[in-house]
């Protein structure tokens, strides 16, 4: 898979334990920055076809990407 997107990132270069909070009422940091970030979509689908068990991608916790994978399958 092509990753080039990354180098778009806004979170490139920042403190990687901003996106992988030990609770999830700490991802507040995280999503300032991918709300900012111009690949958050990018990121967010990458998560989800790799099932990414942790952290904050495109935008999204653990707990939510399982809920939008339910969704398209409901959907499809």
């Amino acid at each position: 898979m092509e990753l080039a997107w990354r180098r778009h990132a806004a979170c490139r270069g920042l403190d990687p334990e901003i996106f992988y909070p030990v609770v999830d009422d700490d991802v507040d940091d995280a999503k300032v920055v991918c709300g900012e970030c111009g690949v958050r979509e990018t990121c967010l689908e990458f998560a989800l076809q790799r099932r990414e068990k942790e952290g904050v991608w495109g935008g999204a916790t653990e707990k939510e990407r399982r809920r939008i994978l339910r969704q398209r399958r409901r959907a499809s």
